[in-house]
């Protein structure tokens, strides 16, 4: 029988389809948040598109290279780059309607993004056999890996280095995951479990303002 259209999109290599789609929104937000920053840069079409893409996929890059998951999974799988690109492109020929979308909503979309990618990349780094420390440390690279890049192409320092609880938000749904597996949890509730921490503890510290300490340095 030959094969539906759904099934070409979703083959059956891909069992978790909702997991599928999610990721793909992740990565659209990440693209759509990656282009909106690009704007503000002042950047052409083309710098745009490859900040887009950058911010939604390049943790996952990252993630990729260092466990040794050779050709990156983002770029093996066109569906991921045109998702980035679809983010980017939207931004550049509807900006005047995208930019009233509420600042709460895109916040809210982003770090659900944030602990799917989060907790995604330490499932798959444990997947290699990676050991479990550094499966959480590929976690949160996997969340926080594309702003950073983000960052650099556009000659700023990191926001996730020195603004909000971010990276702690994606390194403590990571270290959720992991070690609920290590208890023998299944993957899929270990993944929930630590989404939803991921997701809380960056919505918690957005609504409270919390950041980590840092040492203010004194004017002569």
């Amino acid at each position: 029988m030959k094969p539906s259209f759904f099934q070409k999109i979703f083959p059956k290599y891909n069992q978790d389809v909702v997991l599928l789609i999610t990721d793909l929104a992740g990565t659209f937000v990440f693209a759509v948040e990656g282009a909106l920053t690009g704007i503000r840069a002042e950047l052409d079409v083309f710098g745009l598109l490859v900040v887009s893409f950058a911010t939604a996929l390049g943790g996952g890059v990252i993630r990729d290279l260092m466990i040794g998951a050779m050709p990156p999974n983002s770029i093996r799988d066109w569906r991921y780059a045109t998702t980035a690109f679809s983010g980017g492109a939207a931004v550049f020929c509807f900006y005047p309607s995208i930019r009233q979308i509420p600042s709460e909503l895109m916040l809210t979309l982003d770090a659900a993004g944030l602990a799917l990618f989060a907790v995604a990349g330490a499932a798959k780094a444990l997947d290699y056999k990676i050991n479990p420390l550094l499966s959480v440390l590929m976690g949160t690279l996997t969340g926080v890996g594309g702003g950073t890049i983000r960052d650099i192409l556009l000659t700023q320092v990191p926001g996730v280095l020195r603004t909000d609880i971010y990276a702690v938000a994606a390194m403590t749904g990571a270290c959720v995951m992991v070690v609920a597996v290590k208890m023998k949890i299944s993957q899929r509730t270990a993944m929930i479990a630590g989404g939803i921490c991921c997701f809380a503890l960056r919505m918690v510290a957005l609504s409270n303002h919390w950041n980590l300490p840092k040492l203010m340095l004194q004017q002569p």
